[in-house]
């Protein structure tokens, strides 16, 4: 039965037709809608957009969903394509009803209903070429001229549509068209094409058909001989929904032969416009994907020219290529589900997505330990030849239910030679490093304190090739009886008992946000740097066992998922499917190139302790996100030694409103609650001030240490009341971030420095709008064609270009003036 059957509040637009269609009865209450990709290609993330919308609208009114192959085109389909978007679908966990159909399976139906809408009186022969007939259609401010074979006879376009079928002409000879309108204003209804000849062997009815119907043709008659009851289509079809009801309309189904057509089940009656159920055509806008091209076309050309290996490479879109990344379906879905169904066309920033896979693989994949970039350590002072196990985790505490497949530790090897990450080292550390240095004394994660006691170089090219340290043996586990403090944590493994890897560092296939626009070419916008191969890491010997498909989260430095193509010398490899937080903003500001997802070269930058922590890694809930746990221990521990903390605790939520979380989150050190209260003092809001220390400084200092910053609470509550003043945009007050963390400073003055500021100027703005529309004048004339919606196309490309500067009602303003329309 139908979980619903009327509209309630919150329901996207799709969902509310659908909730009212159901309330009136229409098609007795039925819902049966399809998914209809074209197998030319693989599923990209935007088909997924369509695909959970198809199959979950359904599912949610009682209803089913049908996979029909709309395999028109002979010369581009292939049948692995059919098996790899079933596969796909699959994957994401949805089933069709029935057998996968095929519009090839409709042929014969789609071939006599052309028939019979030519003895109408309604379609006819055109023997012009191509381009005299984009000739005769005419521009959008003027109609269309006929054809001089528009008025043919009934019997002589009879006789030629028959020998078009039979294959008596070349391609090319002859069409049919539609007899509508040469002066509609929609041109899709100035006489559109139906058929067009094409001698081409098809996958599936081999060389029967020298004619093919046109998408336009055969897309709502499918959908009719099926029985649709609603069809979902994305905004470019807008203007085809004329003609989709048009041949719906205009045809008799009783000339289809439905009772001969395998699975079909419409019907009706003999007269024009009686299919029952009549199905309707509903738009809703595409999903567009920042960093990306979603061009079935322009995919393709990546893999025929080798910028990319084949259609699963873990850099494309493609679905298959995500899953080969190590992107969950259940992320995916929650994506779709987070980015939502609109009416107007919108872009999304993928680290939308990108924070959705971190959701996800953050209660799934086990932690271990992986060394990228191996610095051979030795311990002068541990037993030669020795080894012993120590435990760790393998998920961290605030994971409430770890996959039951994972037993709660692992056992890691150690003994007197390991690996550390090499950028965990250095010989002459700038201000702020909290690793290993000479003399400095650093935890290594669940094992012991080791101190760096000498720096071993090649004599040759003086290159760092092994340190030797001194461990304490009453550290074991990471904390000292004495209670002394190091000044960071770094992990590591046995330089003996871990296992060699090959590391595949995926990247952003493209390097600006918006691949296509500026450039003549968009292969301009490739980033050299989307992949990058690590021959020597290392990890720990507990992936020994795994097999590919496996999620891991490889500690400070991200996810990562075995992958089932091995290194060209058999070793396992590991793809990085996500980094533990996004840094790619602040890569672009100082021109850098790294980690997928703002991964950064410097892999200590990827550490997710707090404060006091020690062994366990934690991700944080956005204001105002419920909790998954009411308090930490850490917090809790740290509350129970302090009673000053404690009454910050408590008072943090009553006087300040915050959440129990982010209270406890700064209440776990004197250091986070006396920033918050400074910056409160400063100017920022209480949840605005916390939200920016958990969210920024804990992800921007090593080990999410806040004792020796080179500002203070005031200078921060400065900062978040510029961002919560409307004086500076979000991307802008993270900069101001970056260089407050450099070197101090106060916010105000970064922001004038680096001309950082709102763009409030209407002399600026107008230039930069009037750029802006000379740019895209198909979105101009489509928005004073109706499309409203297109007003947040612009807003975004506009903040796009400014880095998010300018003033949002002043821009709207100017755009709406040069756009001829009066301001709100």
């Amino acid at each position: 039965m139908p979980q619903s059957s009327s509209p309630t509040p919150g329901q996207d637009f799709i969902r509310q037709i659908v909730s009212r269609d159901v309330a009136s009865g229409l098609h007795a209450g039925r819902v049966l809608t399809r998914f209809p990709p074209e197998p030319n290609g693989y599923l990209h993330i935007g088909h997924a957009e369509a695909i959970c919308l198809d199959f979950s609208v359904a599912e949610e009114f009682g209803g089913s969903t049908t996979l029909r192959m709309d395999d028109t085109n002979p010369t581009t389909e292939d049948p692995r394509y059919v098996d790899a978007i079933a596969e796909d679908i699959r994957w994401l966990g949805f089933e069709w009803a029935g057998e996968i159909r095929y519009a090839s399976d409709y042929f014969e139906g789609l071939y006599r209903l052309a028939l019979a809408l030519v003895e109408d009186g309604n379609a006819y022969v055109d023997s012009l070429s191509e381009a005299e007939i984009r000739r005769h259609r005419g521009t959008v401010t003027a109609p269309g001229s006929p054809s001089p074979y528009r008025d043919r006879s009934v019997e002589e376009n009879l006789d030629l549509f028959r020998r078009m079928r039979a294959g008596e002409f070349e391609d090319g000879a002859h069409v049919l068209r539609a007899k509508i309108d040469l002066a509609s204003p929609n041109m899709k209804m100035r006489d559109p094409l139906l058929y067009r000849i094409r001698h081409a062997h098809h996958y599936r009815t081999g060389d029967e058909w020298p004619i093919y119907p046109m998408y336009d043709w055969a897309h709502g008659l499918s959908d009719a001989i099926e029985g649709i009851t609603h069809s979902f289509c994305t905004l470019e079809f807008e203007n085809n929904r004329e003609l989709y009801d048009w041949g719906v309309d205009y045809t008799r189904p009783s000339a289809a032969g439905i009772e001969e057509i395998p699975g079909a089940l419409g019907g009706g009656g003999s007269e024009p416009g009686s299919w029952d159920p009549r199905p309707r055509q509903y738009e809703f806008a595409r999903l567009n994907l920042d960093y990306t091209v979603m061009s079935k076309r322009k995919l393709l050309t990546l893999v025929s020219e080798g910028r990319v290996d084949g259609w699963t490479d873990p850099r494309m879109p493609t679905l298959a290529g995500m899953r080969r990344l190590g992107v969950t379906p259940e992320a995916i879905r929650a994506f779709i589900d987070q980015v939502g169904i609109a009416k107007a066309d919108k872009r999304v920033d993928i680290e939308t997505l990108e924070s959705a896979v971190r959701s996800d693989l953050n209660q799934r994949a086990p932690r271990v330990m992986c060394v990228l970039r191996p610095l051979r350590v030795v311990i002068e002072n541990y037993p030669e030849g020795e080894t012993e196990q120590l435990d760790a985790p393998y998920f961290p505490r605030d994971v409430e239910s770890p996959p039951a497949e994972w037993p709660e530790t692992r056992q890691i090897p150690f003994s007197d030679a390991l690996y550390i990450e090499r950028d965990d080292f250095s010989e002459d550390p700038p201000k702020g490093y909290r690793r290993l240095a000479p003399g400095r004394e650093v935890r290594l994660r669940y094992a012991y304190f080791i101190t760096c006691r000498e720096v071993v170089k090649d004599p040759a090219s003086q290159e760092i090739i092994e340190l030797r340290c001194t461990y304490d043996p009453a550290t074991r586990g990471g904390n000292a009886p004495d209670g002394r403090k190091v000044s960071g944590t770094i992990h590591w493994v046995s330089a003996d008992q871990s296992i060699p890897i090959e590391a595949r560092l995926y990247d952003r296939l493209f390097s600006d946000p918006d691949p296509e626009v500026g450039v003549e070419d968009f292969h301009e916008n490739l980033n050299p740097d989307s992949l990058e191969l690590l021959s020597e890491s290392r990890v720990e010997p507990s992936v020994a066992d795994s097999v590919p498909g496996t999620h891991y989260q490889f500690e400070r430095v991200g996810y990562f998922v075995r992958d089932a193509a091995e290194a060209e010398d058999g070793r396992p490899a590991f793809n990085r499917t996500v980094t533990l937080r996004d840094t790619w903003a602040r890569r672009q500001a100082q021109g850098a190139t790294g980690a997928r997802g703002g991964g950064e070269k410097r892999q200590g930058a990827e550490s997710m302790e707090p404060p006091g922590s020690g062994e366990r890694a934690t991700t944080t809930a956005p204001e105002g996100v419920e909790p998954s746990k009411r308090s930490s221990r850490a917090g809790a521990d740290a509350r129970a030694a302090s009673p000053e903390l404690r009454e910050m605790f408590a008072r943090f939520q009553t006087e300040h409103g915050l959440t129990e979380e982010s209270a406890d989150l700064l209440t776990r050190d004197s250091a986070a609650a006396a920033l918050f209260e400074g910056a409160v003092s400063g100017g920022g809001s209480p949840r605005g001030v916390a939200n920016w220390i958990i969210h920024e400084l804990r992800g921007s200092t090593e080990g999410g240490a806040l004792d020796e910053l080179p500002f203070d609470g005031g200078e921060l509550g400065t900062l978040v009341a510029l961002v919560e003043g409307g004086e500076i945009s979000q991307p802008a007050a993270k900069r101001v971030l970056e260089r407050m963390l450099e070197g101090g400073g106060d916010p105000r003055d970064i922001v004038e420095a680096e001309g950082l500021g709102r763009i409030s100027d209407p002399s600026a703005l107008a230039s930069l709008v009037d750029g802006l529309l000379e740019a895209h004048p198909a979105e101009v004339d489509r928005y004073r064609a109706g499309q409203a919606g297109l007003i947040g196309f612009f807003i975004g490309q506009a903040m796009r270009q400014t880095e998010g500067r300018a003033d949002p009602e002043l821009l709207q303003r100017v755009l709406l003036e040069r756009l001829g329309q009066p301001s709100p």
